[in-house]
């Protein structure tokens, strides 16, 4: 005697394959999004980096042109430069103006 099994088939529905299919696209996807994001994250860390090293240089470069104005506008430097140019230095012709009223 010979048994015979019978298997069942078991049909899905429109909405569970639609369901199937959305889950199997979304365990693709997912880790190329991840992927995708993680390398535009240290793209912008990068550029981040990159801008903070050059405002550090460009405040450098400030601070030494301040230094370097401040040391010719010093009195001693605008005497040198007038005693080598023929001027004199004379405290009776400085006048002081009031600029408070």
């Amino acid at each position: 005697m010979k048994k015979t099994i019978k298997v069942r088939r078991y049909k899905f529905s429109k909405f569970e394959k639609l369901l199937y299919s959305f889950t199997l696209i979304l365990v693709l996807i997912a880790p190329l999004a991840i992927v995708f994001s993680q390398a535009t994250l240290s793209k912008v860390n990068y550029d981040v980096e990159r801008m903070k090293k050059e405002i550090t240089t460009q405040e450098k470069k400030n601070e030494s042109l301040s230094m370097k104005i401040s040391e010719l506008a010093s009195l001693e430097k605008i005497q040198e430069v007038a005693k080598s140019e023929g001027l004199s230095y004379n405290n009776d012709n400085i006048k002081t103006i009031d600029t408070s009223k």
